[in-house]
């Protein structure tokens, strides 16, 4: 059995993780049992501990969803207990911040990732990251379903910008509104929907922005919304836009990607290994709504150049389709824990 312990944690309004994606995916050929869905952090670290201990002698193979922030302490713990039993684990690196964590506690670091059976990054950017600490670290991207998002080359713009993330700090929903309000001024047609849940409060504080900088009526806050929603939706808008200041390899751009969006990001962490520069999409420094706001005009004002980038765009997002991706888990798994301990299905 596979025991792949995540923050699974759909069902109380959050948006599906690794866990709950790749999770499924993996029981259609495995016998494998995702944890924890407990909302309460202080619960799901000890759903982990217990849910380990209890399964340990049928346990061939653990996967930990790992983080950076407080989370990472989940690995840490999950890992010496994997040690203790001498069961294999691989901590599946998501964390933007993970490098930061590297050099802050490099003993507790050293005892997770050295001692770990694998290490899998779903992005260069930590991959290089890692091995720049000495941790062999296996390159397997995030996936999505291609078929559920229907591909449209888009080349004639309208100031329609999507943003479809978690309100929260560490993606600067703020900076959006300034980017909204910089266009106003030569497109007072312009229009922005944020998609997301509120983690922090910082949708009061995009409101309150907004409201400021007096352009409230051109902004579109729809809260969390299903997948199936935001694709339907995402037929309004031409341009999607990611503001955040850390980050490894985002899902949501993928799926823009996939849609034929014009992209216009901040090149923090691990986003400019998957968007390349003027081809795919394009790339600001952190911060900078004024660069941001000058490349939205650009796609704007020049059709071929957002044509083109739409179709760059759709052909890299295929790529990431599971078909291409499944056989790197398949391959790993085969080779890290012996297939006659786990269960086939």
């Amino acid at each position: 059995m596979i025991l792949y312990i995540g923050n699974k944690l759909s069902r109380h309004g959050f948006t599906p993780t690794n866990v709950e994606t790749l999770g499924p995916k993996l029981q259609e050929h495995f016998e494998v049992l995702l944890i924890s869905d407990k909302k309460n952090k202080i619960l799901r670290f000890f759903d982990a501990i217990f849910t380990t201990v209890k399964y340990r002698k049928k346990i061939s193979l653990v996967f930990i969803d790992t983080y950076s922030t407080s989370n990472f302490y989940y690995t840490l713990v999950v890992a010496v207990l994997c040690q203790f039993f001498k069961l294999p684990y691989i901590p599946i690196l998501h964390g933007g911040g993970l490098p930061g964590r590297l050099r802050k506690s490099p003993g507790l670091s050293k005892l997770v990732f050295k001692k770990a059976t694998a290490n899998v990054s779903p992005s260069h950017y930590l991959m290089e990251a890692f091995g720049n600490h000495g941790y062999p670290v296996e390159y397997i991207p995030n996936y999505i379903d291609t078929e559920k998002y229907p591909s449209a080359v888009r080349s004639h713009l309208r100031p329609c910008l999507l943003y479809v993330r978690s309100f929260h700090k560490i993606y600067n929903p703020e900076m959006a509104v300034k980017v909204l309000k910089e266009l106003s001024i030569d497109y007072p047609e312009i229009e922005l929907c944020m998609v997301g849940p509120n983690k922090d409060g910082s949708k009061e504080k995009v409101e309150q922005l907004a409201d400021t900088l007096g352009v409230g009526d051109k902004l579109t806050i729809t809260g969390k919304l299903s997948k199936e929603a935001w694709i339907k939706l995402s037929d309004r808008y031409d341009i999607f836009i990611n503001t955040t200041d850390f980050d490894n390899l985002p899902v949501s751009i993928i799926e823009a990607m996939c849609l034929g969006f014009p992209i216009v990001s901040t090149n923090a962490g691990g986003l400019p290994y998957l968007i390349e520069d003027n081809v795919d999409g394009m790339l600001v420094n952190v911060g900078d709504n004024l660069a941001m706001a000058t490349c939205i005009k650009r796609l704007l004002e020049d059709a071929d150049f957002a044509g083109n980038m739409s179709k760059m765009a759709i052909q890299k997002g295929k790529s990431f389709d599971w078909k291409h991706i499944k056989g790197q888990w398949d391959k790993l798994i085969g080779r890290v824990a012996l297939k006659d301990k786990l269960k086939v299905l």
